[in-house]
């Protein structure tokens, strides 16, 4: 018996059936002879119709793999080549990513742009082209799974059966950290110290978990960014109640393409979540089966494949099978979930919260004080503040002369942060970029802190693990912080404008008309501020439209990405999202303070005959103007954008309100936007973690997600299908953390 699942060979018969309920009367297909032609025609669209399954098939190179020809005969030189385990660099430059080990000669050379979108010089397929050595695996993604191969003379990505022995040549043990399984014993295993083995638990016998609440989710192809998300989404009692608690009365509402609605996708995926129909332990002949054919119990799980054909679409990232930032998700699942509400009922309201903003004149010493709404919080990585500093400093002059003198590395040593160090730097003011102080009609220095105007049901916390060296290459800090079980942050609850502060007037920054005469037809134009480049590439890396990016920056005040990335959040799904930036004027447009904040502008009011489309249909001309200006004034997205905000009809006097504010020409504060804020679940600041996502890699744009929930009582490991329950919740290398209200 060799395990090798890929060689078996499977003849599969396809039957078609209609069933007739709540009989369960069986009819064989095709039948033209007993059905009406309607119901032959009907069935005939369904059984030819290209299910998403199908549809994303071509696009899903993980479940296109193929063994290599190349791979059960592969000749290896015995040149006694040894690959340490890190420290690696091109053999032909100086190139210390991207790289790919020829498995025949163990020579490591790096690879094109084109493999991974990464970088290099193609010194890996210069160096075939003139041995003809046909396969290479790429340094950095060996894990005891397998890792990314990739031939030359096949020109595709393939699977190598026998990696583990093609690596073991050159002194490459993939499979240690299964060696309890092999017989050795656990005081003769090496500690596990990196993220893969930690966060993932390997080498521990971990119980597979089934029913309720532990079914897992089938990877297909680099969507652990998504399953992950989607556990920890539905682990949350509002959701549940929304999604699968009216899973009956979503089902017999749906419109007559299922596929397109968001909340009968949403309801599918919860109750294939929650049921415990698809996480069912296996029967007594199917363990008996396992033990005869040495197999290993499998979770199959569900495949979330139509989910993510709606919930991506029309999006650059998501709709492709490259990997994304967890985070990046989360927010888009959170606008697709205010979009499409049902009713006044909005499951996202228990994440959302408002920051109050206060910034500060450094020399006028005169204050002002805004609001925003997010749904995270973002916690920076006080590097300064690691507790072992001694510790990194002798390991970073160790590893400098193991890379130097080629000799193995030593042991990594990942700095360790205090939580209320992090807690800390997010409470200290910021330096305001290129800030233009209406005090002095002049730029000048300007600090900023933030406090929370309101706490949220439920916190979110990222850890900013990721950043940009100088030369722009995303890195990621690899930290242990001591993330708690219980935290308090009420100290950080906003106070407002203090007795003693003085604002600063509200002026926006003087228009300059150009002097050139080429720009005569820009004379009603405001210049653009200088604009945050720095801000402009962050966001480009993260995959955006670089126009796009530009509009973020500027629509924000160059406030920094962050803020900047909310907007394009927000923004995304405007047609002219990734249109160029167009400046706003004298006469039409809101103040730049309005702007910055999202107000809406002057300019935007609808055509007039697109108006009247609207309200002959029955609908108000209050209602009719504000759908269009929120989806730039698009007929079918505004007529989708009346139908999910009902509410408005039981409330005319706030649009009017809104109506006069939008035509008047002080509406430049968002605070005056939305008389009543928005909808947020206030209350304490305490309280307690019930679930964490972890990734492993290098950067959000490659790697690996897992998630740990606290499940009746205990910690549950969710990593793709399998899910268990976790023997070492890492808690201090998580990425994102899911925080609950607690009563004081």
């Amino acid at each position: 018996m060799t395990g090798d699942f890929n060689s078996d060979d499977y003849e599969y018969e396809d039957e078609a059936k209609l069933v007739i309920f709540p009989d369960h009367y069986e009819i064989a297909l095709p039948n033209i002879e007993e059905l009406p032609a309607l119901v032959t025609i009907a069935c005939d669209a369904v059984l030819n119709s290209k299910s998403p399954y199908r549809k994303q098939e071509p696009d899903s190179w993980e479940n296109e793999l193929q063994v290599s020809k190349h791979a059960n005969n592969l000749m290896q030189l015995d040149n006694g080549v040894r690959i340490p385990p890190s420290g690696w660099k091109c053999a032909k430059c100086d190139l210390r990513e991207n790289l790919w080990l020829n498995l025949t000669d163990g020579t490591i050379l790096c690879g094109k742009w084109f493999f991974d979108n990464m970088g290099g010089n193609g010194h890996a397929l210069d160096h075939y082209k003139e041995m003809g050595y046909p396969l290479a695996v790429k340094l950095g993604t060996i894990t005891p799974d397998g890792a990314d191969v990739y031939s030359f003379q096949e020109e595709e990505s393939v699977l190598d059966p026998h990696l583990a022995k093609h690596l073991a040549h050159f002194g490459i043990d993939m499979l240690q950290m299964h060696s309890t399984e092999n017989g050795t014993r656990d005081n003769d295993v090496k500690p596990r110290i990196s993220e893969w083995e930690v966060i993932q638990e390997s080498g521990m016998k971990l119980k597979p978990m089934y029913g309720s609440g532990f079914t897992g989710m089938k990877n297909l192809g680099n969507s652990c960014y998504l399953s992950v998300v989607m556990q920890a989404i539905f682990s949350i009692p509002e959701f549940q109640r929304m999604y699968v608690g009216n899973l009956a009365r979503i089902f017999d509402y749906s419109p007559l393409d299922p596929t397109q609605d968001f909340n009968t996708q949403m309801a599918k995926l919860g109750h294939g979540l929650l049921s415990g129909q698809y996480s069912k332990p296996p029967m007594k002949s199917e363990l008996i089966e396992q033990v005869i054919k040495e197999h290993k119990p499998q979770q199959n799980g569900i495949s979330p494949c139509m989910f993510k054909a709606f919930v991506s679409k029309s999006h650059p990232e998501f709709s492709s099978n490259r990997q994304q930032d967890a985070q990046e998700f989360f927010l888009h699942l959170v606008n697709l979930v205010e979009r499409n509400r049902i009713g006044s009922e909005n499951p996202s309201d228990v994440f959302r919260f408002v920051v109050e903003e206060r910034i500060q004149c450094c020399q006028s010493r005169k204050v002002r004080y805004t609001e925003r709404v997010d749904y995270l919080m973002q916690l920076p990585v006080a590097m300064e503040a690691a507790t072992n500093k001694d510790e990194l400093i002798a390991y970073e002059l160790t590893r400098r002369e193991a890379e130097t003198s080629r000799r193995p590395l030593p042991e990594l040593v990942r700095a360790r942060i205090p939580f209320s160090a992090c807690l800390q730097a997010f409470s200290e003011p910021d330096n305001v970029e290129d800030f233009w102080s209406s005090a002095l009609q002049a730029k000048s220095a300007g600090v900023k802190t933030s406090r929370f105007a309101s706490f949220p049901e439920y916190l979110v916390v990222q850890i900013k693990k990721f950043t940009f060296g100088l030369d722009w290459v995303p890195k990621k800090f690899d930290v242990s912080i001591d993330m708690p079980d219980f935290l308090d942050i009420n100290h950080l609850r906003a106070t407002g404008l203090q007795p003693g502060e003085e604002e600063l007037p509200d002026i926006a920054p003087p228009i300059v008309i150009p002097d050139d005469p080429k720009d005569r037809l820009m004379n009603h134009y405001m210049e653009p501020p200088d604009m945050d480049e720095s801000s402009v590439m962050q966001l480009a890396e993260m995959g955006f439209p670089l126009e796009a990016c530009r509009k973020a920056v500027y629509y924000t005040g160059n406030m920094g990405p962050e803020v900047a990335f909310n907007w394009i959040i927000g923004h995304m799904e405007e047609p002219d999202f990734a249109e160029p930036l167009s400046l706003p004027g004298f006469g039409g447009s809101a103040t730049m303070g309005a702007t910055a904040f999202g107000a809406i502008g002057l300019d935007n009011q609808p055509p007039e005959e697109i108006v009247a489309i609207i309200t002959s249909m029955g609908f108000q001309r209050n209602q009719a103007i504000q759908s269009l200006k929120a989806t730039n004034n698009n007929l079918e997205r505004a007529l989708d954008w009346i139908f999910s905000h009902p509410e408005l009809e039981e409330d005319n006097e706030f649009i009017a309100h809104m109506m006069e504010m939008e035509n008047s020409a002080n509406a430049n504060i968002i605070s005056e936007s939305k008389p009543d804020g928005p909808r947020v679940k206030d209350g304490s600041g305490r309280y307690e973690l019930f679930g964490f996502i972890s990734h492993m890699g290098p950067s959000t744009m490659s790697g690996h997600y897992v998630c740990h929930m606290k499940k009746e009582g205990r910690w549950v490991i969710y990593n793709d299908h399998k899910v268990c329950a976790s023997e070492r919740p890492p808690k201090d290398l998580g990425y994102m953390y899911f925080y609950h209200r607690i009563s004081s």
